[in-house]
């Protein structure tokens, strides 16, 4: 909202009538300048510092309509008090639609000067509520924008910090020769990559309230096939997913589930015998998410005793348990989990 003194401009060829307004807004604290003709009065108000211009519509060269047409692309454009006879209402109708504010008829002097100083009021008034709303609205879009880069930022930060941290669990697998606490930090590794992959998404993100499910899955597949070629193991993982966003907050949960199942299924489905397929498929039918797991191996229903630690089953439960989603076992020759959650 501007400090300064309201600044009116007013454009007619009448030196009488302009004296008049002139003492008004004078009486009123208001700073005042005139132009006698359309051309003279466009340049002062593209010049800037207007909030409203009082424009009657004939004028020496042209009319008020064609000061209007100027005015059309000022970004801080002022308000248009339009002058017209009294019978010239249709004149009043294309002022209005060609952008001025408000008009106000030519009648007798007295009541002419009662309702063009009222509209005048209102006009600054309405000017200064419009330039407030603007200033808030920048200042809430600026603030945006800082929020979404320092958000943006720390993202980053913990992308890269959850990085060493997975790079830091790495040496140790390497250091020890234990085989099971081998195991133990490879798929504690794998946990944390698939926490970290959610930040590195953010941090690229336009919005931070959402990833796109495809990009994040083939990224965090793609890191799994990886770290499968450096243990030896040569099942082949099969991702389906069809685009969508999903809520940041449940993203790093949904990833968890996949690398626990997708562990699980390599760790166990195709122990003594050859290597299959481990299949992931995911899709949101009206706004319901369905993630299928499933392999072609020795098969597990969830009801018999969990093999290895049981680690990973309690995990892949926790998860769910925070998405508020539902955990089921289909029959087959393989395992088949299938979890749903509302996107």
């Amino acid at each position: 909202m501007p400090t300064r003194t309201p600044h009116v401009l007013y454009i007619d060829d009448d030196p009488g009538l302009t004296r008049l307004v002139e003492k008004a807004m004078k009486r009123r604290g208001y700073a005042f300048t005139q132009a006698q003709t359309g051309e003279e009065g466009l340049a002062l108000t593209l010049a800037g510092g207007v909030d409203v211009v009082v424009l009657d519509h004939y004028l020496p060269t042209g009319t008020g309509l064609n000061v209007l047409s100027g005015m059309a692309d000022m970004e801080d454009r002022p308000s248009v008090v339009y002058v017209t006879g009294a019978a010239e209402l249709d004149i009043a109708v294309a002022a209005l639609k060609s952008g001025a504010t408000d008009f106000v008829p030519k009648s007798g002097a007295e009541e002419f000067m009662e309702l063009l100083l009222t509209s005048i009021d209102h006009a600054i008034e309405r000017v200064r509520l419009n330039r407030a709303k603007a200033t808030a609205e920048r200042e809430v879009r600026e603030a945006r924008e800082r929020a979404e880069m320092l958000l943006g930022e720390v993202n980053h930060r913990v992308a890269n910090s959850l990085a060493m941290v997975s790079a830091l669990v790495g040496l140790q697998a390497n250091a020890v020769v234990n085989a099971e606490a081998k195991q133990v930090l490879s798929d504690t590794q794998a946990r944390i990559h698939a926490i970290a992959g959610v930040h590195r998404h953010l941090y690229t993100s336009d919005d931070t309230r959402w990833v796109q499910i495809s990009d994040y899955l083939n990224g965090l597949i793609g890191e799994l096939e990886n770290t499968l070629q450096v243990e030896g193991r040569t099942a082949t993982i099969r991702l389906s997913v069809t685009g969508f966003p999903m809520p940041t907050d449940k993203v790093a949960s949904l990833g968890v589930i996949v690398t626990e199942l997708v562990t699980n299924a390599l760790k166990y489905a195709y122990v003594e015998r050859e290597p299959g397929e481990v299949r992931i498929k995911i899709c949101n039918d009206d706004g319901v998410v369905r993630l299928v797991v499933e392999d072609d191996g020795v098969g597990w229903t969830g009801v018999e005793p969990a093999k290895g630690t049981g680690l990973g089953s309690r995990i892949v439960k926790a998860m769910a348990h925070s998405l508020s989603a539902n955990v089921s076992f289909g029959k087959g020759p393989g395992t088949r989990v299938t979890v749903t959650f509302e996107a």
